[in-house]
């Protein structure tokens, strides 16, 4: 699949994929875009102390470095899993050039399948396999990302069943956090059990995004 590298309006890149009509990232901006759905709006709307991470679609991994980041800056750990099918290899994602940090590299390099500890704060499992065969984990979690690309360019991705295995994989309390704001991807995550209400998008980017949440239980 070809991919080609693209600026975003913030400064940062992002990929492009003829193949689908599609980036990986907003545009108006990438590394603000990933900030404000998926860490203002998702690992930081929850109380949890050691928050369990779920990612559908790693990508360039870029979710993850700021979820590293956020984690160590709180000194709050967190387990991260990131589901993905088709991987990126390190070459292609060096040069978007999103962080001089070396551990962004570290999560690119470290194996498959396997719980490894980046930091004290952040231990990372990659699993290379389609999220609608993979989500049925053992383990549950309190924060979902939900980061495949667009309904009109990947439908099978977002489809009922795939929801109703994340909402049965969530704790109570937790929340899913997605860029996509359609009224048939709403009612799909209302339809599942989740209590869903749209926030503003981030600055310049999209005028709204979702936010989907476990109640917790009495």
């Amino acid at each position: 699949m070809q991919r080609i590298i693209e600026q975003t309006e913030d400064g940062s890149a992002t990929l492009f994929v003829p193949e689908l009509n599609e980036h990986y990232h907003s545009v108006k901006g990438a590394r603000t875009e990933s900030l404000h759905i998926f860490i203002d709006m998702g690992l930081k709307a929850v109380s949890t102390t050691h928050p369990q991470v779920l990612e559908i679609g790693f990508g360039t991994g870029l979710n993850a470095l700021l979820t590293l980041e956020a984690a160590e800056a709180d000194k709050r750990p967190v387990h991260y899993t990131g589901i993905e099918l088709y991987p990126l290899a390190w070459e292609e994602v060096d040069v978007l050039k999103y962080s001089d940090n070396p551990l962004f590299k570290t999560l690119h390099s470290v194996p498959w399948e396997e719980d490894v500890v980046i930091t004290p704060y952040f231990t990372l499992k990659k699993i290379r396999e389609d999220a609608r065969k993979a989500v049925n984990t053992k383990r549950s979690f309190d924060v979902i990302y939900f980061d495949a690309f667009a309904p009109e360019k990947q439908p099978e991705m977002w489809d009922e069943a795939l929801f109703r295995n994340l909402y049965t994989s969530m704790n109570a309390g937790g929340v899913l956090t997605t860029y996509c704001a359609k009224g048939i991807i709403r009612r799909m995550l209302q339809s599942v059990g989740f209590k869903v209400e749209r926030l503003p998008g981030p600055p310049g980017g999209k005028r709204e995004i979702l936010r989907a949440s476990k109640v917790s239980e009495i």
